[in-house]
């Protein structure tokens, strides 16, 4: 009988607490102010610089420093007169040692896959300019190409497995400050297979 008591007691704690829980997460969603499209734009540029966005979908220049990003052409993606042909060493390379290489830009990667190219984020039509923020969703939290359902997935080094778990809010703000940056005419190629 102790045990049972002990059990139920628990168990009757337990409850509490969670419902508490629950109650507080409601009360404090509901008090959370609205941001403003300004803030929400600064909020999704810190996430994109905190990320690395510019890692893949920025060329890079060659500085005394090393390889840094062309602000010139940030967010374009793999420019379109830069090719990148895997040749036969690279395959032979690629598939006897699972490996990955990197065009000299940082922006095109040839891997057990083939060859995939970082996309155009600018709000340029070649890039996500007439994109959805649903279609923005879609391609982050199920890796779709152009977040668009039957297309193709996103392919490697795209981490979207590990974006699909930005909040709701924080996938709003990256899609905003996208919107915001310059935009850049540039025609990424399509993948390739090996």
């Amino acid at each position: 009988m102790k045990h049972k008591t002990i059990f139920v007691l628990g168990f009757a704690a337990f409850a509490l607490v969670l419902s508490n829980c629950l109650y507080r997460t409601e009360e404090k969603s509901e008090n959370v102010p609205a941001i403003s499209h300004a803030e929400r734009v600064k909020r999704g540029e810190y996430l994109v610089n905190a990320v690395g966005c510019d890692d893949c979908h920025t060329p890079k220049i060659m500085t005394a420093h090393g390889p840094e990003p062309d602000t010139s052409r940030r967010f374009m993606g793999h420019p379109a007169t830069e090719p990148f042909d895997s040749d036969e060493v690279m395959k032979k390379l690629v598939s006897s040692t699972h490996v990955g290489i990197f065009s000299s830009g940082f922006t095109a990667t040839v891997g057990d896959w083939g060859v995939s190219y970082a996309a155009n984020l600018t709000p340029d039509d070649t890039g996500i300019g007439a994109w959805t923020e649903e279609q923005f969703f879609k391609a982050i939290r199920e890796g779709k190409s152009k977040g668009l359902d039957g297309t193709r997935p996103l392919l490697p080094p795209m981490p979207w497995p590990v974006y699909r778990n930005f909040s709701d809010d924080d996938l709003k703000a990256i899609f905003a400050y996208l919107k915001s940056v310059k935009p850049i005419q540039n025609v990424v190629p399509n993948p390739k297979a090996l």
